[in-house]
């Protein structure tokens, strides 16, 4: 079994873990705006995402001999520690959950916000846990006041977000609301459209329609497959908000499996390796999203077009993009544990600075604040300072597990 035991080694782990944790949901943002149907993109998302467990745990989890301390993968799948694989389980399912509402989340505040919001809780809430479930390892007069950038952030996020809803409605100003809900932008006709980019375009010839403009913004609404208009922004908050909860659980879940703080194991049983509990983790994930999305398919929920199985298995629309985003959530998460176990679950939360990553993508592929006004740009770039800081100051806090 492979294990990464330098501290160097444990933050290259993160490093990897917050490029591909901070890409996949970009992936999956993506294919929701194209108008695939988010059923069908979690189904195969949740595939790949198990069999990238899979494959760590056949190749790390068996290089090298077996030994009592640190068994093989094959070598613990029949030993009696079925308390710490409910832990491990229970961490899959929160995360799953939490994936699961984020994917919502996204189409109605954006994934930068998104991001923001459930990370700095991850962070607040998982990392405090962390802190005390690995022995005080890491270094507490860097690691909180690292905690504390990151709700500073999240004040900040919150202010974007809302900057950014007041420019989105001031876009949108020059549509009707709707006479018969009394909220909502009324999508225009082919006509209006016309008129409105001639009026955008300074009244030179049609173009396609300029991120940030509110032709971008109808014609994205009439794509997608998750429609907002028309619908509280505060559903997308509480989505948001419950994703954080779900976050900032599965890691010190995770954590009680690997490292049996509570002490749950009988005695001379060995505890869980990181790639036998990521591969149990990962099981509960993959029937916890299996089981919901295949509901969905007949009972969405949103809005959302209603499909089916044969429709599904049909719908090969972009389903390589959501395998990659599968296959770059479940490597991320496996990174982030091997870092954690070598330099501590608290300091391994600094993955949870993805939203440097997600609003970089944000920008440059869905034109996310683009034309916005002068004070959504401040805080923006002031919330992605406070992220920056945060990183830096949980790596630096790194321990060394004995």
């Amino acid at each position: 079994m492979y294990v990464v035991e330098s501290k160097g080694g444990a933050i290259v782990c993160m490093l990897l873990a917050l490029l591909f944790l901070g890409t996949w949901p970009a992936l999956i943002t993506l294919l929701e705006r194209r108008g695939r149907l988010p059923q069908h993109t979690y189904l195969d998302y949740t595939i790949t995402n198990l069999l990238a467990a899979v494959i760590i745990a056949l190749t790390f989890g068996q290089i090298g001999d077996s030994t009592v301390e640190r068994p093989n993968f094959f070598t613990q799948l029949s030993q009696d520690n079925w308390s710490s694989v409910l832990f491990a389980m229970a961490g899959g399912v929160v995360l799953s959950l939490g994936n699961l509402s984020t994917q919502y989340a996204w189409a109605f505040v954006g994934l930068s916000v998104v991001e923001v919001i459930s990370s700095s809780m991850t962070v607040v809430i998982g990392t405090t846990l962390n802190y005390f479930l690995d022995g005080k390892i890491n270094k507490a007069e860097i690691l909180f006041p690292g905690v504390g950038c990151f709700l500073v952030a999240v004040c900040l996020a919150s202010a974007v977000h809302s900057s950014n809803a007041a420019d989105y409605k001031a876009k949108l100003s020059s549509w009707p609301i709707d006479n018969e809900t009394g909220k909502g932008t009324v999508l225009p006709s082919a006509s209006e459209e016309a008129v409105l980019k001639d009026r955008e375009n300074g009244g030179g010839p049609i173009r396609k329609a300029k991120a940030g403009t509110a032709t971008f913004l109808i014609e994205l609404e009439k794509r997608r497959s998750i429609k907002v208009f028309g619908k509280s922004m505060f559903i997308g908050l509480t989505l948001t908000f419950f994703a954080g909860v779900c976050f900032s659980l599965f890691s010190p879940a995770f954590n009680l499996a690997t490292n049996d703080q509570w002490h749950t194991l009988k005695q001379g049983v060995p505890k869980l390796v990181v790639y036998t509990a990521f591969f149990y983790f990962s099981v509960s994930c993959f029937v916890i999203a299996l089981v919901l999305n295949i509901s969905f398919l007949y009972h969405p929920a949103l809005g959302v077009s209603k499909s089916s199985f044969k429709d599904y298995l049909k719908d090969w629309n972009g389903r390589g993009w959501a395998f990659l985003a599968g296959f770059l959530c479940g490597f991320g998460n496996g990174l982030q544990f091997m870092g954690g176990q070598a330099a501590g679950y608290a300091a391994a939360d600094a993955v949870q600075a993805l939203p440097l990553v997600s609003t970089f993508w944000g920008v440059v592929l869905f034109g996310e604040y683009r034309r916005s006004s002068r004070r959504t740009y401040i805080l923006l770039f002031s919330m992605l300072f406070m992220f920056i800081a945060a990183v830096g100051i949980l790596m630096a806090s790194s321990g060394h597990r004995k």
